[in-house]
């Protein structure tokens, strides 16, 4: 629940300075720019999937790059005639791609627009727009951010139970080879009967119940063959090998057992039996019939 509660704020958190960021960008004069040429990617990108990529303000308009202010007004005439949607009724997308001609054409009739767009034409549309741009154009909702939120903790919380396996599983495997080190001997040689050693985990050196300096942790172990056991302080064994490392799973990351946990107590409230005084008023209701 603290996990949904902290992804809540976060997605509440990211739209609300996103949204301050899109507010201050009409009072400062360089997001004023970035706004002109998000609007000019825009255009771009409509303009190449509406009539063919690699289309240009000026292709679309069939004139030269160097064209005069009067080539332009020309050039849109004769292009809005062409496009205008009472010579085009019932033609998909004609309406789109006539206001797109007006727009266009305004940026090619203001000089600080022209300009703008004439840099773009020359060194070419980045492909990376900057984090606004694709925030404007794809403007997350708060379920968006939520179900992106949930898939990266997810993600990330599986990734972590991934490095922790691997871990212990080689820390398993090396307290193993210890053990049999100590009950065999260096060539390893295997030993019938069981035999009791002690094994240094590491760590912090302390004084052992000898007192002794032991370097770091040790632990009772017991080599039985192929099997090694940890021997606990009751005397009882426990089988250590591959498989008391806890492997990853899915099914034990925060999102899945919550759905787990809400769906058992929902079965568990659905199998309930009925309680005693609404029992007993059912059967006063049959006793009246």
């Amino acid at each position: 629940m603290r996990l949904i509660l902290v992804c809540a704020f976060l997605a509440f958190l990211f739209t609300a300075v996103a949204a301050k960021i899109h507010q201050h960008a009409k009072f400062s004069r360089t997001d004023a720019v970035w706004k002109e040429d998000h609007e000019i990617f825009d255009l771009v990108s409509d303009l190449e999937a509406a009539e063919g990529k690699g289309t240009t303000f000026y292709s679309w308009l069939d004139i030269p790059s160097t064209a005069s202010l009067t080539e332009i007004n020309k050039a849109y005439r004769k292009k809005s005639i062409q496009l205008h949607p009472d010579k085009n009724p019932g033609v998909k997308g004609v309406h789109e791609r006539f206001a797109r001609l007006g727009v266009i054409v305004n940026i090619l009739r203001s000089q600080e627009g022209r300009t703008r767009y004439d840099f773009f034409y020359k060194n070419g549309v980045p492909k990376w727009r900057g984090t606004g741009y694709y925030y404007t154009r794809f403007r997350p909702g708060l379920g968006t951010v939520l179900i992106f939120l949930t898939i990266l903790t997810t993600g990330m919380q599986y990734v972590v139970q991934s490095i922790n396996y691997k871990r212990d599983l080689n820390r398993i495997r090396q307290t193993i080879r210890d053990a049999r080190v100590a009950a065999w001997g260096p060539k390893m040689v295997q030993l019938d009967g069981k035999r009791k050693v002690k094994v240094n985990l590491g760590g912090v050196p302390r004084v052992g119940e000898d007192g002794r300096m032991v370097p770091g942790k040790v632990i009772d172990m017991v080599v039985d063959g192929e099997n090694v056991y940890v021997l606990d302080s009751s005397g009882e064994l426990y089988l250590l090998d591959e498989d008391t490392a806890t492997r990853p799973s899915i099914a034990r990351t925060w999102f899945a057992a919550l759905v787990g946990k809400i769906l058992g107590s929902l079965i568990k409230n659905g199998n309930r039996p009925l309680s005693a005084p609404a029992a007993e008023d059912g059967r006063e209701m049959d006793h009246e019939e």
